[in-house]
């Protein structure tokens, strides 16, 4: 469901709400990251995720006026799935600078090669950045963003509980995972 400016509170009611609604979002995205590794992970974004983003940049910038509410909705929209698809803000990350901008030098495109793969069915690969390209041959950024569209046959597997792996095919940052109950749970709710 995209998000509407009657869905946001005043710059006023957010002050007065957002302790209650920032622990509410801290526990919800718990269950929306899956780690690839110790330097990659995956935070799954929902409409909850996303309002939350909006309103702590409405707060932030002190922005009040129509035309650039507007503006940050059509920002974050994009983030919030459709149904038929997981959107994930995709980070690599270092705890040293010298060390990330090494590594990211040797993962070129790596964003690409980040999947899911639900029961039998095949991976689907990452639909990767499609505001504005962050990757060449040789270099990556630490932010991406990714859309797995998921094929109808792949969705009826989900909701019939199939189990669910995610990983990455590059050959600098190798890794799969299977996904928590908590994470299909929530991943599920997604889809309709």
């Amino acid at each position: 469901m995209k998000l509407t400016r009657s869905d946001l509170w005043s710059l006023e009611d957010y002050a007065e709400k957002r302790d209650e609604f920032r622990a509410e979002v801290m526990a919800h995205k718990k269950t929306r990251q899956v780690f690839l590794g110790d330097h990659a992970t995956l935070y799954f974004e929902d409409s909850l995720t996303m309002k939350y983003q909006i309103q702590e940049m409405l707060r932030i910038e002190k922005i009040f006026n129509a035309g650039e509410i507007e503006e940050e909705l059509s920002t974050y929209n994009p983030l919030i799935p459709d149904g038929s698809n997981w959107k994930a803000t995709f980070m690599l990350e270092y705890p040293q600078e010298q060390q990330r901008r090494i590594a990211l030098e040797k993962m070129g495109g790596i964003e690409h090669k980040v999947w899911v793969q639900v029961g039998d069915h095949q991976r689907t690969y990452a639909i990767a950045n499609e505001d504005m390209e962050r990757s060449n041959s040789t270099k990556t950024a630490a932010v991406h963003f990714l859309r797995f569209e998921l094929a109808p046959q792949v969705t009826i597997s989900v909701k019939q509980g199939s189990p669910i792996m995610m990983g990455i095919d590059h050959a600098e940052l190798p890794y799969e995972v299977s996904l928590s109950a908590d994470n299909v749970a929530s991943l599920m709710a997604d889809l309709t």
